[in-house]
C-alpha cells in the first residue's frame, strides 16, 4: 500500500513539474499538418521526405509528443532538444528564410548527415529508428547543387561577398568566434590560432593552410580532416576559389 501510494505521488509530482516550461511552452502551438511541411519549397521529393520523417519532430512545428514528455525532469530535457532545435533550423519557416540561409542550412544538414551527428545520440536511444541510413545521406545530399566547375583562379572581390554571406555567421576577420579568426590563414599552421580551441583531430593535422589545402578543406572537411568539429562545406568549386583568393589577400 505505501509502495503504491509512493508511486502515486511522485507520478503526481513528476506532472505538476512537467507543467513548468523552463525552455517556454512549445506546446501552446498546436502541431501543424507534417504532410504540407516544405510543400512548394523546391527541395528534391527524396530529400524532403528524409528531412519530414527524421527531422522534423525537433525541426518544426510538427512536434510530435510522446506520452513521457510530460514527465519532469524528462520533459524539460526534451523540450531543451526541440527548443534549440526550431532554433537552429525551424522547417516550419524555411520558406521565409532568404535563398543565402537556405543555401547555408542545407550545407549544414548535409555536413551532419555525412558526420552521422544528427540525430543526436540522446534522440537515438529513445527512437531506435531514427538514425539516418546509406540511402537517406544520400538523398539529402541531393539538397546541394551539383558543381558546374568554374575557373581555377579565384575572383577576391566575389569571395568577399561570399565570406561576408557564408562565413560570417561563425568565423570573423580578427577575432575567434564559434570558429577561429581567419586573417593570415593562408600560410598559418593548422590548429594554431591563438586563444581557439579546436578540435584534436585539427590540432594534431600538422599541415599549413596554403590554398589548395584550404580549396579542399572547403570541398569536405571530414574528408581532409576526419573529426573536426566544422558543420559547413561549399560544394561549388568556383565559390571555393574566390574564397580562398579572397582569404589569401587577408595579411
Amino acid at each position: 500500500m505505501k509502495l503504491a501510494v509512493g508511486v502515486l505521488l511522485c507520478s503526481a509530482v513528476s506532472i505538476a513539474a512537467g507543467s513548468w516550461h523552463p525552455w517556454g511552452d512549445l506546446h501552446t502551438v498546436p502541431p501543424s499538418d507534417r504532410s504540407t511541411l516544405l510543400q512548394g519549397a523546391g527541395l528534391p521529393a527524396q530529400a524532403r521526405a528524409v528531412l519530414l520523417t527524421k527531422c522534423a519532430d525537433c525541426h518544426s512545428e510538427t512536434t510530435a509528443w510522446p506520452a513521457y514528455a510530460r514527465f519532469a525532469p524528462g520533459s524539460w530535457l526534451i523540450e531543451r532538444d526541440v527548443a534549440e532545435g526550431r532554433r537552429h533550423l525551424d522547417l516550419s519557416l524555411w520558406q521565409r528564410l532568404s535563398g543565402e540561409r537556405q543555401e547555408v542550412l542545407k550545407q549544414e544538414i548535409v555536413q551532419q548527415a555525412k558526420r552521422g551527428s544528427m540525430p543526436p545520440m540522446q534522440y537515438r536511444w529513445l527512437h531506435p529508428g531514427a538514425a539516418l541510413t546509406k540511402d537517406e545521406v544520400v538523398a539529402l545530399t541531393s539538397l546541394l547543387p551539383a558543381d558546374a566547375g568554374g575557373s581555377s583562379t579565384g575572383d577576391a572581390a566575389r569571395g568577399k561577398a561570399l565570406f561576408e554571406r557564408r562565413c560570417t555567421g561563425c568565423h570573423a576577420l580578427d577575432s575567434n568566434r564559434e570558429g577561429p579568426r581567419l586573417r593570415g590563414v593562408v600560410g598559418r599552421q593548422a590548429g594554431s590560432a591563438a586563444g581557439f580551441t579546436y578540435s584534436s583531430a585539427l590540432r594534431e593535422r600538422h599541415v599549413a593552410w596554403d590554398s589548395a589545402g584550404l580549396e579542399r578543406w572547403l570541398r569536405d572537411p571530414d574528408e581532409l580532416v576526419p573529426g573536426n568539429n566544422m558543420d559547413f562545406s561549399v560544394p561549388k568549386s568556383q565559390e571555393r576559389a574566390d574564397i580562398v583568393a579572397f582569404l589569401a589577400t587577408m595579411k
